[in-house]
Protein backbone atom coordinates (compact mmCIF):
# COMPACT_ATOMS: atom_id res chain seq x y z
CA UNK A 1 0.00 0.00 0.00
CA UNK A 2 1.68 3.36 -0.99
CA UNK A 3 2.69 5.51 1.65
CA UNK A 4 2.28 9.35 2.09
CA UNK A 5 4.21 12.27 4.01
CA UNK A 6 2.50 15.17 5.60
CA UNK A 7 3.62 18.21 4.40
CA UNK A 8 1.57 20.81 6.97
CA UNK A 9 2.50 21.75 10.60
CA UNK A 10 -0.29 19.58 11.08
CA UNK A 11 -3.59 17.91 9.85
CA UNK A 12 -6.45 17.48 12.68
CA UNK A 13 -7.63 13.63 12.24
CA UNK A 14 -11.00 13.21 12.20
CA UNK A 15 -13.80 10.66 13.60
CA UNK A 16 -16.03 11.31 10.66
CA UNK A 17 -15.60 12.66 7.16
CA UNK A 18 -16.95 16.39 8.45
CA UNK A 19 -15.67 18.88 9.99
CA UNK A 20 -18.23 18.93 12.94
CA UNK A 21 -17.11 15.73 13.75
CA UNK A 22 -14.35 15.11 16.73
CA UNK A 23 -10.97 15.62 16.17
CA UNK A 24 -9.28 12.21 17.46
CA UNK A 25 -5.79 13.15 17.02
CA UNK A 26 -3.48 15.07 14.35
CA UNK A 27 -0.84 13.70 11.99
CA UNK A 28 1.92 16.04 12.37
CA UNK A 29 4.64 17.30 9.36
CA UNK A 30 6.90 14.05 8.28
CA UNK A 31 4.56 11.75 9.75
CA UNK A 32 3.80 9.05 7.07
CA UNK A 33 0.32 7.10 6.24
CA UNK A 34 -1.23 5.17 3.96
CA UNK A 35 -4.78 6.07 2.52
CA UNK A 36 -7.46 3.32 2.84
CA UNK A 37 -10.53 4.56 1.61
CA UNK A 38 -11.74 8.05 0.93
CA UNK A 39 -15.28 9.92 0.84
CA UNK A 40 -15.97 13.05 -1.26
CA UNK A 41 -13.31 15.11 -0.40
CA UNK A 42 -12.18 13.51 2.77
CA UNK A 43 -9.66 10.51 3.01
CA UNK A 44 -9.49 7.75 5.65
CA UNK A 45 -5.53 7.30 6.58
CA UNK A 46 -4.01 5.16 9.18
CA UNK A 47 -1.17 6.36 10.31
CA UNK A 48 2.60 4.38 10.24
CA UNK A 49 3.72 5.59 13.57
CA UNK A 50 0.96 4.72 15.81
CA UNK A 51 -1.28 2.33 13.40
CA UNK A 52 -4.19 5.15 14.08
CA UNK A 53 -7.42 5.65 11.53
CA UNK A 54 -9.37 8.08 10.95
CA UNK A 55 -10.16 10.96 8.15
CA UNK A 56 -8.57 13.90 6.87
CA UNK A 57 -9.79 16.85 4.46
CA UNK A 58 -8.27 16.69 1.12
CA UNK A 59 -8.93 20.19 0.92
CA UNK A 60 -6.60 20.94 3.99
CA UNK A 61 -4.13 18.28 2.94
CA UNK A 62 -0.18 18.91 1.51
CA UNK A 63 1.32 15.63 0.99
CA UNK A 64 3.59 13.75 -1.25
CA UNK A 65 4.10 10.37 -2.11
CA UNK A 66 6.76 8.65 0.10
CA UNK A 67 9.36 8.35 -2.58
CA UNK A 68 12.72 6.71 -0.76
CA UNK A 69 11.14 4.85 2.06
CA UNK A 70 13.64 6.01 4.73
CA UNK A 71 12.90 7.27 8.03
CA UNK A 72 12.91 10.39 9.40
CA UNK A 73 14.48 12.15 12.25
CA UNK A 74 12.64 13.74 14.87
CA UNK A 75 12.74 17.23 15.90
CA UNK A 76 13.12 18.07 19.57
CA UNK A 77 12.59 21.64 19.37
CA UNK A 78 11.04 24.23 17.65
CA UNK A 79 12.21 24.94 13.93
CA UNK A 80 11.57 27.72 12.09
CA UNK A 81 11.90 26.55 7.86
CA UNK A 82 10.96 27.75 4.49
CA UNK A 83 9.62 25.62 1.73
CA UNK A 84 10.57 25.71 -1.55
CA UNK A 85 8.11 28.22 -2.70
CA UNK A 86 9.57 30.65 0.26
CA UNK A 87 6.84 30.13 2.28
CA UNK A 88 7.43 30.39 6.01
CA UNK A 89 7.24 27.41 8.24
CA UNK A 90 7.41 26.82 12.53
CA UNK A 91 7.60 23.11 13.01
CA UNK A 92 7.12 21.74 16.76
CA UNK A 93 8.71 18.77 18.59
CA UNK A 94 7.45 15.67 17.10
CA UNK A 95 7.38 16.87 13.73
CA UNK A 96 9.79 14.67 11.35
CA UNK A 97 12.51 15.82 8.86
CA UNK A 98 14.61 14.22 6.48
CA UNK A 99 17.89 13.69 5.10
CA UNK A 100 19.07 17.01 7.67
CA UNK A 101 22.06 18.99 5.79
CA UNK A 102 23.44 21.51 9.00
CA UNK A 103 26.18 22.35 7.00
CA UNK A 104 23.79 23.96 4.14
CA UNK A 105 20.83 24.51 6.34
CA UNK A 106 18.67 22.12 4.53
CA UNK A 107 16.77 18.79 4.97
CA UNK A 108 14.53 17.20 2.13
CA UNK A 109 10.77 16.05 2.39
CA UNK A 110 9.84 13.87 -0.51
CA UNK A 111 12.69 14.96 -3.08
CA UNK A 112 11.94 18.99 -2.03
CA UNK A 113 14.53 20.74 -0.27
CA UNK A 114 13.28 23.09 2.77
CA UNK A 115 15.73 25.66 4.35
CA UNK A 116 16.24 26.87 8.13
CA UNK A 117 18.28 29.14 9.36
CA UNK A 118 21.08 29.59 11.80
CA UNK A 119 19.82 27.60 14.41
CA UNK A 120 20.00 24.52 12.75
CA UNK A 121 22.16 22.35 13.90
CA UNK A 122 22.66 18.58 15.15
CA UNK A 123 20.98 19.25 18.22
CA UNK A 124 17.54 20.00 16.81
CA UNK A 125 17.40 16.20 16.64
CA UNK A 126 19.29 15.44 19.35
CA UNK A 127 17.52 15.03 23.12
CA UNK A 128 20.14 14.10 25.99
CA UNK A 129 17.20 14.79 28.63
CA UNK A 130 15.51 12.32 31.05
CA UNK A 131 11.92 11.39 30.58
CA UNK A 132 10.83 13.80 33.12
CA UNK A 133 12.81 16.33 32.15
CA UNK A 134 11.55 15.84 28.50
CA UNK A 135 8.18 16.45 30.35
CA UNK A 136 8.96 19.83 31.74
CA UNK A 137 9.78 21.31 28.82
CA UNK A 138 5.98 21.32 27.79
CA UNK A 139 4.91 22.71 31.10
CA UNK A 140 1.82 25.22 30.96
CA UNK A 141 0.86 23.76 27.35
CA UNK A 142 -2.89 24.20 26.60
CA UNK A 143 -5.11 21.35 26.72
CA UNK A 144 -6.65 20.35 23.30
CA UNK A 145 -9.03 17.39 22.95
CA UNK A 146 -7.16 15.52 20.00
CA UNK A 147 -3.81 17.63 20.08
CA UNK A 148 -0.36 16.30 19.79
CA UNK A 149 1.96 19.45 19.88
CA UNK A 150 2.87 21.35 22.64
CA UNK A 151 0.59 24.38 21.36
CA UNK A 152 -2.09 22.07 21.68
CA UNK A 153 -1.91 18.28 23.37
CA UNK A 154 -4.16 15.89 25.52
CA UNK A 155 -3.57 13.59 28.62
CA UNK A 156 -2.05 10.88 26.04
CA UNK A 157 -0.78 13.31 23.01
CA UNK A 158 1.45 14.56 25.57
CA UNK A 159 2.61 11.34 26.95
CA UNK A 160 3.37 9.90 23.67
CA UNK A 161 5.53 13.41 22.72
CA UNK A 162 7.73 12.57 25.92
CA UNK A 163 8.45 9.00 24.93
CA UNK A 164 9.05 9.83 21.13
CA UNK A 165 11.31 12.70 21.79
CA UNK A 166 13.61 9.81 23.74
CA UNK A 167 13.07 8.00 20.55
CA UNK A 168 10.41 5.58 22.19
CA UNK A 169 7.13 5.19 20.57
CA UNK A 170 3.67 4.14 22.78
CA UNK A 171 0.33 4.19 21.20
CA UNK A 172 -1.88 7.04 21.05
CA UNK A 173 -4.99 6.23 23.36
CA UNK A 174 -4.65 6.49 27.17
CA UNK A 175 -6.73 3.02 26.99
CA UNK A 176 -4.12 2.01 24.33
CA UNK A 177 -1.11 3.19 26.49
CA UNK A 178 -2.45 1.22 29.40
CA UNK A 179 -2.06 -2.12 27.63
CA UNK A 180 1.67 -1.70 27.10
CA UNK A 181 4.32 -2.17 29.85
CA UNK A 182 5.12 -3.73 33.09
CA UNK A 183 2.60 -3.27 35.40
CA UNK A 184 4.12 -1.85 38.87
CA UNK A 185 2.45 -2.81 42.09
CA UNK A 186 2.97 0.00 44.33
CA UNK A 187 2.76 3.78 43.86
CA UNK A 188 5.90 3.57 46.05
CA UNK A 189 7.20 0.86 43.40
CA UNK A 190 7.18 3.81 40.56
CA UNK A 191 9.79 5.79 38.78
CA UNK A 192 10.17 9.00 37.02
CA UNK A 193 9.27 8.40 33.62
CA UNK A 194 6.43 5.60 34.32
CA UNK A 195 2.71 5.93 32.90
CA UNK A 196 -0.10 6.40 35.31
CA UNK A 197 -3.29 5.75 34.63
CA UNK A 198 -6.49 6.84 35.60
CA UNK A 199 -10.43 5.40 35.43
CA UNK A 200 -13.96 6.65 35.33
CA UNK A 201 -16.96 5.10 37.42
CA UNK A 202 -17.42 3.03 34.60
CA UNK A 203 -13.98 1.61 35.20
CA UNK A 204 -13.17 3.27 31.72
CA UNK A 205 -9.13 3.94 31.27
CA UNK A 206 -9.97 7.70 30.60
CA UNK A 207 -6.46 9.95 31.64
CA UNK A 208 -3.18 9.42 31.83
CA UNK A 209 0.11 11.14 33.04
CA UNK A 210 3.73 10.80 33.77
CA UNK A 211 5.23 10.03 37.60
CA UNK A 212 7.68 13.15 37.93
CA UNK A 213 8.72 12.34 41.16
CA UNK A 214 8.02 10.69 44.88
CA UNK A 215 4.11 12.28 45.00
CA UNK A 216 4.24 14.43 42.13
CA UNK A 217 2.25 13.45 38.70
CA UNK A 218 2.84 16.03 35.04
CA UNK A 219 -0.08 15.45 33.08
CA UNK A 220 -2.62 17.39 30.39
CA UNK A 221 -5.48 18.17 32.27
CA UNK A 222 -6.65 22.09 31.30
CA UNK A 223 -3.08 22.41 30.81
CA UNK A 224 -0.03 20.45 31.68
CA UNK A 225 1.00 20.66 34.72
CA UNK A 226 2.52 19.07 38.30
CA UNK A 227 -0.35 17.90 40.77
CA UNK A 228 0.21 15.23 43.93
CA UNK A 229 -0.31 11.95 43.45
CA UNK A 230 -0.89 8.86 46.20
CA UNK A 231 -2.56 5.38 45.85
CA UNK A 232 -6.02 6.84 45.48
CA UNK A 233 -5.12 9.44 42.22
CA UNK A 234 -4.55 12.95 41.62
CA UNK A 235 -5.53 15.18 44.80
CA UNK A 236 -5.93 18.47 43.49
CA UNK A 237 -7.49 21.93 45.60
CA UNK A 238 -8.38 19.96 48.42
CA UNK A 239 -10.26 17.08 46.46
CA UNK A 240 -9.42 13.93 43.93
CA UNK A 241 -9.95 14.89 40.55
CA UNK A 242 -8.77 11.32 39.19
CA UNK A 243 -8.90 7.90 40.22
CA UNK A 244 -6.06 5.88 39.84
CA UNK A 245 -6.13 2.76 38.28
CA UNK A 246 -2.55 1.55 37.53
CA UNK A 247 0.88 2.19 37.07
CA UNK A 248 2.88 1.05 33.49
CA UNK A 249 6.58 0.71 32.71
CA UNK A 250 6.95 1.05 29.44
CA UNK A 251 9.49 -1.29 28.21
CA UNK A 252 12.96 0.47 26.50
Amino acid sequence: MEKYICENVFVPLRSAPSHKSEMLSQVLFGEKYSIIDSAGHWYKIKTCFDDYSGWIDMDHLCHSPDTDGSGGNVITRSLSCFRPDGTRLVLEPGCEIYHPDFERKTFMLSGKTYTAGEEFTESIIRNDLSLSDTAMRFLNSPYIWGGRIPSGIDCSGFTQLVYKLLGKAIPRDSRQQAEKGEIISFLEEAKAGDLAFFDNERGVITHVGLILAKGLIIHSSGRVKIDIIDQQGIFRQGKYSHHLRLIKRMQS
